[in-house]
């Protein structure tokens, strides 16, 4: 049997191959390749690569592989604010369990990119940071802060990447794996209109964020469908008398409102005595991102969130394969796949393989906030609708 080498002896790949009887090709693609890559190799074939790397203590030169112009198969993950859970049930949790449930099928490794600048501000055309991805074959970009310069420059400089959920930029198609909040919120809205409810208000946050645009698109387009006029209360203060004299001047009867607004509404709608969903229905329009208590089943939508990292990482590559002759594999058939990703909606379907921009349909919940209204039914006014 062939004794181990010193490390001041370095063995090549193409002596591994002669000790393993294959080429030095197969050596390379047990080494590098991704799992497609791999798959094409047979499981005899590869015992032997991986049994001659162990007797000779072969070690693969990353810098050399991509001097030669190849690929380490290294997929970064970049977070625009700190998102890694500090527990589990964190909302950033089951996206990066998408990415790396697929990394692991896929064969490919992944490379967290901690040394660029923290906070709101952390930008990466500013930082230089760009440069630093480039350590990477490709990266999966997350974060709710997020800056259009980034993406423009990333999709500029043809670097394979993909953002968790729906961004756009200037002059550019941004890559994306996102969730079809506009979809989900107009059938939350339909189903409120179908309860009988005609005083319908949009609650949310006060931002341009690509995410509350496409929820609001939905609820007017809904609302508009059924004849009514929209009510848009953004950024309201839960606990001030304000939100609740607008709600009974216009005799609002239900609430859509993004994730984190529902929870402080419900508490301060009962703390006035008010019943949810007797007097009040509430749909809440996502997962929100603080931790909630999970003592109410709320009625409207949950995020795809473990599906949306599972096709982003899937995005990137596919760019890969576009550039190298390869192609990400698709889930498996069976009960494979069931595990691999999160039941979806059968209304909306994923976009076909290989698109840059994948829209994911939520999960409609009926839940326990949403019911008929018991006062009546009001008639719509038709003075134009405030924004608080």
């Amino acid at each position: 049997m062939p004794r181990r080498r010193s490390q001041s002896a370095r063995v090549t790949q193409a002596e591994v191959a002669r000790i393993a009887g294959v080429s030095q090709t197969v050596v390379s693609m047990v080494l590098n390749g991704t799992g497609i890559a791999q798959r094409r190799v047979g499981e005899d074939a590869r015992q032997r690569v991986l049994k001659a790397i162990e007797m000779t203590g072969y070690v693969a030169n990353p810098i050399a592989q991509r001097l030669a112009g190849g690929r380490n198969a290294l997929i970064g993950v970049y977070t625009y604010e700190p998102v890694f859970p500090h527990r589990a049930g964190d909302f950033y949790q089951p996206f990066l369990e998408g990415v790396e449930g697929e990394a692991q099928r896929q064969g490919v490794d992944l490379v967290l990119f901690t040394s660029m600048p923290a906070g709101r501000e952390r930008q990466l055309l500013a930082s230089g940071g760009i440069h630093r991805l480039r350590v990477a074959d490709g990266c999966v970009l997350l974060g709710r802060h997020s800056h259009p310069d980034d993406l423009t420059a990333l999709t500029s400089q043809d670097f394979p990447f993909a953002f968790i959920g729906r961004r756009t930029a200037p002059g550019v198609s941004v890559p994306y794996a996102g969730a079809d909040y506009d979809t989900a919120t107009e059938k939350v809205t339909e189903r409120l209109v179908t309860a009988g409810h005609r005083q319908i208000a949009m609650v949310t946050e006060f931002t341009p964020h690509e995410s509350t645009q496409d929820r609001l698109r939905g609820y007017r387009r809904a609302i508009r469908a059924a004849g009514l006029l929209p009510v848009v209360l953004e950024e309201p203060d839960p606990t001030s008398a304000e939100l609740f004299e607008t709600i009974a001047a216009h005799r609002i009867t239900a609430l859509l409102t993004t994730s984190d607004l529902a929870r402080p509404i419900r508490d301060a709608a009962l703390d006035r005595g008010l019943n949810v969903p007797g007097d009040l229905s509430i749909a809440r329009l996502g997962d929100p991102e603080q931790r909630d208590p999970g003592e109410v089943t709320w009625s409207g939508f949950t995020i795809p969130r473990q599906q949306m990292g599972i096709e982003a990482l899937r995005i990137v590559l596919g760019q890969l394969g576009s550039q190298h002759g390869l192609a990400a594999t698709t889930a498996p058939a069976g009960a494979a796949a069931a595990a691999a990703a999160p039941s979806l909606s059968s209304e909306v379907a994923v976009e076909p393989a290989g698109a840059e921009q994948v829209l994911i349909p939520c999960e409609l919940v009926d839940g326990e906030t949403i019911a008929p209204p018991t006062t009546g039914e009001p008639q719509p006014s038709t003075k134009e609708n405030p924004q608080v």
